[in-house]
């Protein structure tokens, strides 16, 4: 009986570490998604700010009309 009981004991241990790490990988992947989604917005931002002034340059991946 000691023996499961010390099992157990082993198993809640290497589960509450375990879910610590995964809350820590969370919230740093949470924190790097906000930081993409606010450079998202700033880039379309510029984007619309360019386009409205009328400076339209063509796409990056078009080609050249000489291609």
């Amino acid at each position: 009986m000691d023996s499961k009981l010390h099992d157990l004991e082993e198993r809640i241990a290497f589960l509450q570490r375990h879910v610590e790490q995964q809350d820590r990988a969370m919230l740093e992947l949470s924190r790097e998604v906000s930081k993409l989604s606010d450079r998202l917005a700033r880039t379309e931002a510029k984007l619309t700010q360019t386009a409205d002034a009328g400076d339209q340059a063509p796409p990056a991946d078009e080609r050249p009309p000489h291609w």
